[in-house]
């Protein structure tokens, strides 16, 4: 292999030579590389030994059965990443300065939000900034967080604190948590159920890897539940987990959003509102900090605020209802998203859905 440019100034790698190495350093398979990023394995190949002729190191190391990161090849990922991402947030800044609210816009959402918020999301787009690209992605939490920080994400929807570095959370309101049940399960209608009720219920709760599993864990140990019987029951989404529910095995907590949609075309079912301070949770956006349209994020997560208290409660966030219950409101800073507070009438509706276990 020629050792870059002896006679002269050594030439210059091309970004697209570096989206082809780090593709390579990523999925260590040169077809798993060019399918990531559209291009044919001969062209990215052929870029890649042209970065290694540029810098006039060896980078990659190629056998018959696998691909392998030379030394140098491990030291420079990290150079190449890095540039990547400069550029990239290069060309967000330019974007962001042309006008805000224009190009794309790659939101990601949790399945326990997506069904119940993206409604009012898609309405405020469409209404208030119809030159906004929006491309929604529903994935869990941690996924999320990655994309994020890769930029393959530049925005998110979900339930908080999440306590990570480098990501910048704007509070949309809090929501309690509602006990769903069967029908004639005799907590059913009650508006004043003590936490330490469940401690004793069959309590049916989501998979490994929902944030709102997390949080309904924190509310039964607040309330003295101590660890329960292994899971035997499992569900991919709320509306399973209600119709487990329905069928006799047990209870589960929903988050008031996600309750008109899950219990309301069924009869076998009930609910039941906890007594003040309810638990609850917190739904934000997460940017990260520092990002270029930081200002356009916290213009857009005003407006979702606003949006979302007109449509649920005829009113702007922090007046009071004609129901005499108070609307949802930015919330004040919390230490836990399961305890955060929502005050609302009982009969109102909130967020959330995923998978289930009784514990």
């Amino acid at each position: 292999m020629a050792q870059g440019n002896q006679g002269g100034r050594p030439k210059q790698p091309s970004l697209s030579q570096l989206r082809a190495f780090v593709a390579v350093a990523e999925y260590l398979h040169f077809r798993d590389a060019a399918a990531a990023i559209g291009m044919s394995q001969p062209a990215l190949s052929g870029a890649v030994s042209a970065l290694e002729e540029a810098l006039g190191v060896q980078l990659i190391e190629r056998t018959t059965r696998k691909v392998l990161l030379s030394p140098a090849g491990e030291r420079l990922a990290v150079r190449a990443r890095a540039v990547l991402e400069a550029v990239g947030e290069l060309m967000e800044e330019a974007e962001a300065v042309r006008a805000p609210f224009t190009g794309v816009l790659r939101l990601g959402v949790i399945p326990t939000v997506a069904p119940y918020l993206l409604p009012t999301v898609l309405r405020l787009v469409h209404e208030r900034y119809p030159e906004l690209d929006l491309q929604v992605h529903e994935e869990q939490t941690s996924s999320l967080l990655e994309g994020l920080a890769a930029g393959r994400l530049d925005l998110l929807l979900l339930a908080v604190p999440l306590g990570v570095p480098g990501v910048t959370e704007l509070p949309l309101f809090d929501e309690d948590f509602v006990l769903v049940m069967e029908q004639d399960h005799w907590l059913g209608g009650r508006a004043d159920i003590p936490r330490e009720a469940l401690r004793e219920l069959p309590l049916l709760l989501l998979d490994e890897g929902h944030c709102l599993r997390d949080q309904a864990l924190d509310i039964c140990r607040e309330a003295g539940r101590t660890e329960g019987a292994p899971v035997t029951t499992t569900a991919a989404g709320l509306s399973t987990l209600v119709q487990l529910v329905a069928g006799g095995l047990g209870v589960t907590l929903l988050p008031r959003t996600a309750v008109t949609v899950e219990t309301g075309r069924n009869e076998a079912l009930a609910t039941g509102y906890f007594a003040e301070p309810a638990p609850s949770r917190r739904v934000a956006l997460g940017m990260r900090t520092g990002a270029a349209r930081h200002e356009e994020f916290e213009e857009f997560a005003a407006a979702l605020r606003e949006a979302w208290g007109v449509l649920r409660y005829g009113v702007t966030l922090g007046r009071r209802t004609a129901c005499g219950g108070a609307a949802p409101r930015a919330p004040t800073p919390s230490p836990s998203c399961s305890v955060t507070r929502c005050a609302g009438r009982p009969g109102a509706s909130c967020a959330t859905a995923v998978a289930a276990t009784p514990v």
